[in-house]
């Protein structure tokens, strides 16, 4: 059953911490953010694209990426990266990526996650049951928990999508359909 059809407004929200740390940790690569905004629309209406990043404080090569988000119609939230007493770091945008997501469910058909962070279980649920809206979840297989991919009404495997990788996969490194060892990414 295809539950995507042309008339859907679709909003995507994307953990950019989450697809970094994959991308760069199984495939040595950087995602083309343009293609897979192309891909998971399908050729249904956009509403908005969100990308919530964190700043760090060596802003090398940040301001370029950023704006290659923005090339790629993708709005930007930032905050800066929390350094605690003990020197340990904090960077994620969970709350934020979920408040945004439910304050902005009433104008969309279809909500995409692209994140593979089991801490969304519960904003897939109620996104679902209590607001009534198509959920769906796009992330690397490898590194997306097995819940978030269950209830989600549809899950897409970046690794399989055209054209999703940029060219600067170093030499002798894996391609996306070779077994990787999988180890959880630091954020």
């Amino acid at each position: 059953m295809n539950l995507q059809h042309k008339e859907q407004r679709v909003g995507i929200f994307l953990d950019i911490q989450n697809l970094y740390h994959s991308s760069k940790n199984l495939y040595h690569s950087r995602v083309n953010y343009k293609e897979l905004i192309k891909s998971i629309v399908g050729g249904r209406k956009l509403i908005r694209a969100i990308a919530y990043v964190v700043k760090t404080e060596t802003t090398l090569g940040e301001s370029s990426f950023f704006d290659a988000l923005k090339q790629a119609g993708i709005e930007l939230r930032m905050k800066d990266i929390q350094i605690n007493a003990d020197g340990t770091k904090k960077a994620d945008w969970d709350i934020g990526m979920a408040v945004d997501a439910i304050r902005m469910a009433s104008s969309m058909d279809a909500i995409v996650l692209v994140t593979g962070d089991g801490d969304f279980v519960p904003l897939v649920e109620y996104l679902k049951w209590g607001l009534g809206r198509q959920v769906e979840v796009a992330a690397f297989s490898k590194t997306t928990s097995g819940k978030l991919k269950e209830v989600a009404d549809l899950f897409t495997g970046i690794e399989e999508l055209p054209r999703i990788f940029l060219g600067n996969r170093r030499p002798g490194s894996r391609s996306p359909a070779e077994p990787v060892e999988e180890k959880p990414a630091e954020l």
